[in-house]
């Protein structure tokens, strides 16, 4: 193994087996993530080791789940290639790390739009669903150019029947969408209510449901009263 600022892949996947919990991986695999290590620990690792960009390439290139997300803790998002980019995010079918990877990586590096744009017209479902995430991410922080109700009516017309990460994600932009931009906000809830979608989610006490129509008034009173 290629020794990286002292720190081989050996000694690190050692550690990280370490920290391996049955409590923690049943917990982890009921929302399809394959691993056992508790995040805190995982961070505090990540916390020791500092940045280390080869090193989190080799982690990657493991294929084990909790490798992966630890290099995403200690990677520099802006050394990697678009193109890497692209091929992670298609090997990234296991939810954290694909959450963590559009989250920590993508959104910090300089082709994320282009990698939204791409992203958002993939024929994988998986793939995008990382383009709608991206897409919410502008929703929220820089609308200009984004055509709203062209969004709005694509999720009107395929959220239904769409694949579950998928539809999550087109959920949480429609939810985004009325919870930022008033002028389509009735829209963004009649849409909600029309489409059903996560209507019967279990939420456990003190959280927003996911139900779209919920969540925007929620936050929107939220918004109100500060």
């Amino acid at each position: 193994m290629a020794e990286v600022a002292g720190t081989t892949v050996a000694e690190v996947m050692a550690e990280l087996a370490a920290l391996e919990d049955p409590k923690a991986r049943a917990v982890n695999e009921r929302h399809g993530d394959d691993h056992g290590v508790n995040l805190g620990q995982l961070r505090a690792l990540a916390k020791r080791l500092k940045t280390q960009q080869e090193l989190a390439g080799e982690l990657w290139a493991t294929g084990d789940t909790a490798a992966r997300l630890l290099a995403l803790l200690i990677c520099r998002p802006k050394a990697f290639e678009r193109a890497e980019l692209d091929v992670m995010l298609r090997e990234a079918r296991i939810p954290k790390v694909h959450d963590w990877l559009v989250n920590y990586v993508v959104k910090k590096h300089p082709h994320a739009e282009a990698l939204r744009v791409a992203w958002f017209a993939d024929a994988d479902p998986v793939v995008a669903s990382a383009g709608w995430a991206l897409t919410t991410e502008r929703v929220a922080k820089r609308p200009e150019g984004l055509d709203l109700v062209a969004l709005l009516d694509v999720i009107e017309a395929r959220m239904r029947d769409a694949p579950q990460r998928l539809q999550w994600a087109m959920n949480h932009c429609l939810a985004q969408i009325g919870i930022e931009h008033a002028e389509h906000r009735a829209r963004a809830i009649g849409i909600g209510e029309r489409l059903e979608v996560l209507k019967d989610y279990p939420t456990p006490p003190n959280c927003t449901s996911p139900f779209a129509p919920i969540w925007i008034t929620e936050m929107v009173r939220r918004q109100q009263e500060q």
